[in-house]
């Protein structure tokens, strides 16, 4: 079953997808959000169709002390529409520091500030889809 993560930003989305047994996550793709959630559902359905997704996890910023913010409520918004525009189950997966973790690995990894701009949102959604996948593995 491939999964796919969404990293939700204000200008960028951030896209990963599962390997075909549930198991690993890979960055697939930055988008550029249109501002308009129907439209950003349509760029995302054709990676869905393209990649044979079956299960969509949007990342859920929540408040260091677990509350749910402006933010948050994007997101739970922004995930009931997905599930109703692609048709598919649809989870949210808290994502507390999903990008200051994205951006730690790649200041390691020497990448420059240009290039981790880049890449920044895809590698937010690889983290939180990686520990979505960890967590269903150790359910079973």
């Amino acid at each position: 079953m491939r999964i796919m993560a969404i990293d939700l930003g204000e200008k960028n989305i951030g896209v990963a997808v599962s390997d075909q047994l549930g198991w690993t996550a890979q960055g697939l793709d930055t988008i550029k959000s249109t501002g308009k959630i129907t439209g950003d559902l349509d760029k995302i359905k054709e990676l869905v169709e393209k990649y044979e997704v079956e299960r969509i996890v949007v990342g859920l910023p929540r408040n260091m002390n677990g509350t749910i913010g402006p933010q948050g409520q994007k997101a739970l918004d922004f995930a009931a529409r997905a599930a109703r525009h692609l048709n598919l189950p649809v989870d949210t997966w808290d994502e507390r520091l999903s990008t200051a973790a994205a951006e730690r690995l790649l200041i390691n990894a020497d990448v420059s500030r240009v290039k981790r701009r880049k890449v920044v949102d895809k590698m937010a959604a690889s983290i939180i889809l990686q520990d979505y996948l960890n967590a269903r593995v150790k359910k079973t």
